[in-house]
């Protein structure tokens, strides 16, 4: 993830012109949005120490922490005048304060994520709600019966249970997902998202190599540099059986497990979904 906090700081740029912060445009513009001049004034630091921050050389100067990172009153001042979200503003702090290792140094292996029985009991609980867990990578970790019969995760093989590569590698995923391209949006902006917190995990970089080099629309949503954290929302899925279904989901943290949460979808009751639903769970306990 080199570069990650300048590529990020110039796409933010780039949705700004000079005119929504009160500064005249100056005629054509060789890119768009602010320039790195302009960021720099509005925030209150000088222009090199911006340039500094935006190339990752570290800023330098007086504006930053006793341990040698950028001050939180400057991210704060960026994120203002970028007007940065709170999801983007936090991502901003993790990517220009990466926790640096010595040179050579390699990030130990972690060993594979583990669902407590408690936790697969929860699953197991909630007969009427299709529910599954995700760990850092967005791969599947544990599901119920219900949420096994919607997304068909025992069917595939382990390394296919991986919410990116069912969207972006799935030769079906456009049919299965009839709002493919907002699905396929807002895993990429997850998935940078937990990219930013763990710079340092080389299988989620391979990850993103992967899906980088056999997927032409995940390099393209991959380079808009959009980050936002899938806590709720709603899903539609054409499954081959009980046809489409709209899908509300709420996201839970595991605890202790803060890298493992719990999606459980939660349709409204007695809409047309959850009868479907019933009338699938019926046929997965025949």
């Amino acid at each position: 993830m080199d570069g990650e906090v300048g590529d990020f700081l110039r796409s933010r740029r780039a949705r700004i012109q000079p005119e929504e912060v009160g500064l005249p445009s100056h005629g054509r513009r060789r890119v768009p949005g602010l320039r790195r001049e302009e960021v720099a004034q509005l925030a209150g630091v000088s222009v090199d120490y911006y340039i500094r921050l935006e190339q990752g050389r570290g800023a330098g100067g007086t504006s930053r922490t006793k341990s040698g990172g950028v001050s939180d009153a400057v991210l704060d001042a960026i994120a203002r005048v970028l007007r940065l979200d709170e999801t983007e503003h936090a991502y901003l702090r993790t990517v220009a304060r990466p926790q640096h290792r010595h040179k050579g140094e390699r990030s130990p292996r972690r060993p594979a994520p583990q669902v407590r029985p408690g936790v697969q009991s929860l699953l197991d609980g909630m007969e009427h709600s299709p529910a599954f867990v995700l760990g850092r990578r967005m791969d599947v970790l544990a599901w119920n019966a219900l949420g096994d019969a919607v997304n068909g995760f025992s069917r595939v093989p382990a390394a296919g249970r991986n919410m990116p590569r069912q969207v972006f590698l799935n030769p079906s995923a456009r049919e299965l997902y009839p709002e493919w391209s907002a699905v396929a949006a807002t895993t990429v902006a997850n998935l940078r998202l937990a990219a930013g917190r763990h710079a340092d995990d080389p299988e989620l970089c391979a990850l993103v190599g992967e899906l980088s080099l056999k997927s032409e629309d995940f390099r393209r949503l991959w380079a808009d540099h959009e980050v936002r954290e899938c806590a709720y929302g709603v899903k539609r899925i054409r499954h081959p059986v009980a046809g489409l279904l709209t899908l509300p989901y709420e996201t839970l943290t595991v605890g202790q497990e803060p890298e493992q949460t719990i999606v459980v979808y939660t349709p409204e009751k007695g809409s047309e979904t959850a009868e479907r639903l019933a009338l699938l769970a019926s046929w997965t306990t025949v």
